[in-house]
């Protein structure tokens, strides 16, 4: 999170595609996209902090199965270990697995969110695309073409999704159906807790040192914005801001996208004249409501891509993600040997 809040504040106002079905869609703050992994990875956090409030009571003094058969203050263990209280039924306590479950299912959620952003890198690192220069270091080139840089990391992030679900599934399937209470079974729930939970450190880890060496081709992706008019939202809103009903004004400006595609140019390019056979409402603000800045700038509330709001939202994410450093500290990726704490 804090790579991608680095790369959100040096990339200011530099702006980029936004897709839906894999198409250009509208343009954006390339901040604006970066965030958009941010509050992925901080409701993974969320979920994380959850998890451990539900695990956190202590099966100390249940017994094999129904309680000790001594009369024990079962809250000083709880205490003295720092969680909420002791559990409530011996029977669940010795059986229960669902801590490991739920927590499996966490790192299955981060190393999706992991995967979608290493997709998207993937992508935009082709000739296709040309978006971002991949680094070095984390690259490699082709056995048999030498003027390829394949984006290995990012590839194998999208494979340790498959690794850590495959804890959380072979737990799922291990637990179907097992009767109350203990099961020997259980004891193969164990490994895929610490083979899921090493993958997952090494993937975080990795990728964080990835992301803060990423270099973004912004002249491409701003060229990228400015054809295939993917102002036609604002241009339907300028229509909205002169009384015109959306329905129409979709229309209106669907035509002239029409018109512009048989003449081979975008909107802005239109002559008023051209523009008024589409509807009376046109003026000469329409040029100034059509613009890269205006097309962002019209998205202006919370959450949108405006770009005073996005700006604000960098700082207001930042602050959230300081908070969580604050309460459990942080892991440089400059920091190699950092790099197995936890694992």
């Amino acid at each position: 999170m804090q790579q991608l809040i680095g790369q959100a504040k040096a990339a200011g106002e530099a702006v980029m595609p936004a897709y839906t079905h894999l198409q250009r869609a509208e343009p954006v703050l390339v901040a604006h996209w970066l965030l958009a992994y941010v509050e992925m990875l901080l409701r993974d956090a969320g979920r994380l902090e959850d998890c451990v409030e539900r695990l956190s009571f202590c099966p100390l003094g249940s017994g094999a199965v129904a309680g000790a058969t001594l009369a024990l203050d079962r809250t000083i263990a709880a205490r003295e270990l720092g969680l909420r209280g002791p559990t409530a039924n011996s029977m669940d306590a010795t059986s229960d697995r669902d801590f490991v479950l739920e927590y499996l299912q966490v790192l299955t959620q981060i190393a999706l969110h992991a995967s979608r952003f290493a997709e998207e890198i993937t992508l935009f690192a082709t000739a296709e695309f040309g978006f971002v220069d991949l680094p070095e270091a984390f690259s490699t080139g082709s056995s048999a073409m030498p003027q390829k840089k394949n984006p290995d990391l990012t590839e194998l992030v999208r494979g340790k999704v498959g690794r850590i679900h495959g804890a959380a599934e072979s737990v799922t399937i291990l637990l179907k159906g097992l009767p109350l209470a203990y099961n020997k079974d259980m004891q193969e729930t164990q490994e895929p807790v610490f083979a899921a939970t090493a993958e997952a450190h090494k993937m975080l880890y990795v990728l964080a040192a990835f992301t803060r060496v990423l270099q973004f081709r912004t002249e491409r992706m701003r060229a990228a914005c400015e054809t295939g008019f993917l102002n036609a939202m604002a241009a339907a809103t300028y229509l909205v801001h002169k009384g015109v009903p959306f329905r129409k004004a979709h229309e209106k400006i669907g035509n002239a996208v029409r018109y512009c595609l048989e003449k081979g140019c975008e909107l802005g390019d239109l002559s008023l004249e051209e523009l008024r056979e589409f509807g009376p409402e046109f003026d000469t603000d329409f040029f100034a409501a059509v613009t890269l800045e205006a097309t962002l700038d019209c998205h202006d509330l919370m959450g949108g891509t405006a770009r005073h709001r996005v700006g604000a939202a960098v700082m207001s994410t930042e602050q959230l993600v300081q908070a969580i450093v604050d309460r459990y500290g942080s892991v440089s990726p400059e920091q190699p040997e950092a790099a197995h704490v936890g694992a």
